[in-house]
């Protein structure tokens, strides 16, 4: 298997760059945030979600598979800035040129992640490549919708119509996989206000576990992967969070094997 680099980020509201934007200085972060909140039902009349450059990224978890080895972890640790994450994100681009795979990532993470390594002054010469550099990725680049340097499952399986897209929860339940464990991303602004940035993390591990599975199993279905390598795959993966010991991993661990 190629380097495969599956990921999935966590997202608050962009406070102070809403400060700059709207004059609200004297306003907690909390109040900020639901200007912010109020000024979006305004314009969608029902939606609160932000638009993406108000989107400030507080977790990156990734499923790294490289030759033998599998990882899945966080990027960064809890004291590191969203500066630190997404230099972190874009150095494993530039050192692997891994197979990028993620759920919703070109419709919503990857366009967070542009924003924000533009407001920190991150380059990411490979990411940006469109074949000026590299020849090869004129034809197969990270940017490009129907290219396979970036696999977004949702949008590939929906056969890249948008009426067709479907949440990851759904799918990966409909696999017999654990699909959304903790909390979900509406709760993210309220669990970090609560000082729990280390349970979105777990949470977005536990995201990126389902897209993982997904892409394997889409691996499959389209001749990538042998039914025996498909088990080897998912072995591997259940021996990584055995080894790993982590109550998050084995609460993943037992849903997962509960559905089988």
């Amino acid at each position: 298997m190629n380097p495969t680099f599956v990921f999935d980020i966590e997202t608050i509201p962009d406070v102070e760059g809403a400060r700059r934007l709207g004059q609200l200085h004297d306003l907690s972060d909390e109040d900020v945030a639901q200007v912010m909140f109020h000024q979006r039902r305004q314009e969608t009349g029902s939606s609160e979600f932000l638009r993406h450059h108000l989107h400030k990224i507080v977790a990156i978890s990734v499923v790294l598979r490289l030759n033998d080895k599998l990882k899945v972890w966080s990027l960064g640790t809890l004291d590191s800035d969203e500066a630190e994450l997404v230099q972190r994100f874009f150095d494993g681009l530039q050192r692997y040129t891994p197979t990028l795979v993620s759920w919703n990532g070109a419709g919503f993470d990857l366009p967070v992640l542009h924003y924000r390594s533009l407001i920190h002054g991150i380059a990411a010469p490979r990411y940006w490549d469109v074949g000026d550099e590299n020849r090869d990725f004129k034809w197969n680049n990270y940017l490009s919708r129907f290219h396979w340097r970036h696999m977004d499952m949702m949008d590939i399986l929906a056969g890249f119509q948008p009426r067709a897209n479907a949440p990851l929860d759904d799918i990966a339940s409909l696999l017999g996989l654990p699909g959304k464990m903790g909390m979900s991303g509406a709760k993210v602004w309220e669990s970090y206000l609560a000082g729990e940035l280390q349970s979105i993390r777990e949470y977005c591990e536990t995201d990126v576990l389902n897209t993982y599975l997904v892409f394997l199993r889409f691996q499959f279905i389209r001749g990538q992967l042998d039914q025996a390598q498909y088990q080897a795959e998912c072995q591997l993966l259940k021996d990584n969070l055995v080894k790993e010991n982590k109550p998050h991993f084995s609460e993943f661990l037992t849903a997962w094997n509960a559905s089988i």
